[in-house]
């Protein structure tokens, strides 16, 4: 194979993975237009379409996807040499992307993220907010963090912070309009602000601990949305019973701003964790942030350690 093929079948792949010439190009720094060109000459070498193209869309063909599987191991193994490369250097240095749900970017990452970005000035960091689980790899992704530590079989999940609890509350205003619920059997009267899943866009129930063990009680929404922060906003307004990390909520619930609500049946879960690809050799770049957010939200007796 010629290597002047390598630049093209990188090119495809980005293109593959967005399905868009367009974000593949502003990924890559070049013009869609020169993307398309190179990506065309790719097809004239090897004689076959590797992509559909319409107007609206970019689909890769079937022989695409087979080329695309067999090129992903060694495209793998091209950008693990020059993160070997990187290793060498004196700092971390380069692109980390991670994949987060945004209530984790808000409690773990971004109230240090100032700190991390001063410490290591050659790392940009991009976060990208999902809150459904994505392969790493296929993604193109360092590494994501996730609530627990069920994850997939062949990553590393490693625990950052303690335990979180979570909350429910209500505006004062809601309280004095509508009262506070003193049980789990009054709680099914009251209006709340629901989440709505991402997958299957049924509504998240609630889970409570009684009695030692969690329970799942479903919601009489007010309102309904996909984003935890416009749901907090609407409980700040009193629209309805909320449910959230109590990190997030602290300072509102210790000025006042909220009420809790059924705070003796508030239910704790195991840490949030990092995960990434366990057959991957570990980048500066990631290991730093790993160990820079650890020791952020270790307790003082452990701070220091490392994964």
């Amino acid at each position: 194979m010629s290597s002047e093929l390598l630049p093209a079948i990188a090119a495809f792949a980005r293109v593959a993975h967005h399905a868009s010439f367009t974000r593949a190009a502003a990924e890559l720094g070049v013009s869609p237009s020169a993307l398309s060109q190179t990506v065309r000459a790719l097809e004239g070498r090897l004689g076959v379409r590797l992509l559909d193209r319409t107007t609206r869309r970019v689909g890769i063909t079937e022989i695409g996807r087979r080329f695309l599987d067999d090129a992903q191991p060694a495209l793998a193994a091209l950008a693990q040499a020059v993160e070997s490369v990187n290793e060498s250097r004196a700092s971390a240095a380069g692109l980390l992307r991670i994949n987060l749900p945004r209530v984790i970017a808000e409690v773990i990452v971004l109230p240090h993220l100032a700190d991390f970005v001063v410490a290591y000035p050659d790392v940009v960091v991009d976060l990208h907010c999902d809150n459904t689980f994505v392969d790493l790899v296929d993604g193109g992704f360092d590494a994501g963090f996730r609530i627990g530590e069920s994850l997939a079989q062949g990553v590393v999940a490693v625990p950052v912070g303690g335990p979180q609890r979570l909350a429910t509350f209500a505006s004062p205003g809601y309280v004095a309009r509508h009262g506070t619920p003193v049980d789990l059997a009054d709680f099914s009267g009251h209006r709340c602000t629901s989440i709505r899943l991402a997958n299957d866009r049924s509504l998240m129930p609630w889970e409570f601990l009684d009695d030692g063990r969690i329970v799942e009680r479903d919601t009489r929404p007010a309102m309904v949305s996909n984003d935890g922060e416009v749901l907090l906003k609407a409980a700040l307004a009193g629209v309805g019973i909320g449910c959230h990390f109590e990190a997030l909520v602290r300072d509102d619930l210790a000025a006042g701003r909220l009420v809790p609500v059924l705070e003796a049946f508030w239910p704790t879960y195991a840490p949030f964790h990092v995960y990434y690809p366990s057959r991957v050799h570990m980048p500066r770049k990631l290991r730093v942030f790993i160990d820079f957010f650890r020791e952020r939200h270790a307790p003082d007796a452990t701070r220091g350690s490392t994964v």
